[in-house]
């Protein structure tokens, strides 16, 4: 059976007051795990980032793109999430082979994996002289609570972010996804407590997307009247490419070059966000290192 395209709806809602994102990033998740063959709990660290990421990246325009870092003394090392205005993601994290026992709640441990200390890093490019830097301290290592706490801190937006994996026994996505929430100004309070009321009361967003609940319904749970502005199809898509590693290598300098010459027959230069293998010859190294010496 195909799986379904991942996808992310944006709406508004009380009279333009609030923006709302909704997302189900399913293959997405399933992609990486298969490229990085991460653990269960590594899947489900990696796999909420990159669906913050997602939302994150549909509320920049154009060729706009943005970089989440997420780096916790957890047993996972660093997670890192790259996703653009055009809906394209890539992911991956340091340690990949990372199952810890489940929490007290019975699920995954996340927290566990990510740590409860260290920093998430917000990096965006809006093609500027300087891209835009955002950091702030992780709170829980949930990542949930962590990113609202970075959109009220580094954006001064109040929002309310929901992340949710669901991985199978055999370590497989069963469904991936998230919904981000973001009060503007010139609401009263209880309009306010009416949201905060909704988002506590909703179960995670794993079991009602496993139920088959749509993006448009899980909006609407938050958001009765929530108008849905437009979608796009969230995919995995890589940068890399043997040019950019070429410049890589070039960067490095010529001694560098002259000791990979040295050291081994070939050399390989392995992408970590899609595990993508460039291999190079001596005499590819060597023409490179002409250019270097140029």
């Amino acid at each position: 059976m195909e799986q379904e395209k991942d996808r992310l709806i944006r709406g508004m809602a009380f009279d333009g007051k609030v923006r709302a994102f909704a997302v189900r990033t399913t293959a997405l998740v399933e992609e990486l795990r298969t490229r990085h063959d991460t653990y269960p709990t590594a899947t489900a660290a990696l796999g909420r980032t990159v669906t913050a990421a997602a939302m994150m990246g549909a509320m920049l325009k154009g060729d706009e793109k943005l970089t989440v870092q997420v780096k916790g003394d957890g047993p996972l090392g660093q997670i890192v999430a790259d996703a653009n205005a055009k809906g394209e993601v890539r992911g991956y994290v340091y340690e990949p082979h990372v199952h810890l026992p489940s929490n007290s709640q019975g699920k995954l441990d996340v927290a566990g994996a990510v740590g409860t200390t260290g920093f998430i890093h917000v990096t965006k490019d809006l093609g500027l002289k300087e891209p835009y830097r955002g950091s702030v301290p992780i709170i829980s290592g949930e990542l949930g609570e962590d990113i609202t706490y970075y959109f009220a801190l580094s954006e001064q937006t109040p929002s309310a972010v929901g992340l949710g994996v669901l991985v199978d026994t055999d370590n497989s996505v069963i469904v991936a996804g998230g919904f981000i929430i973001q009060l503007l100004p010139g609401l009263d309070d209880s309009e306010i407590s009416a949201i905060e009321q909704a988002v506590g009361q909703m179960p995670p967003v794993t079991s009602l997307l496993d139920q088959g609940m749509e993006l448009e319904e899980m909006l609407r749970w938050l958001l009765p009247d929530v108008k849905v502005m437009d979608e796009m199809e969230i995919k995995f898509k890589c940068s890399c490419s043997r040019e950019r590693v070429e410049r890589t290598l070039l960067s490095l300098g010529e001694q560098e070059l002259q000791n990979l010459m040295e050291e081994e027959e070939e050399t390989e230069v392995v992408c970590d966000f899609c595990r993508e293998a460039y291999k190079f010859t001596r005499d590819e190294l060597k023409e490179l290192l002409e250019q270097a010496k140029s």
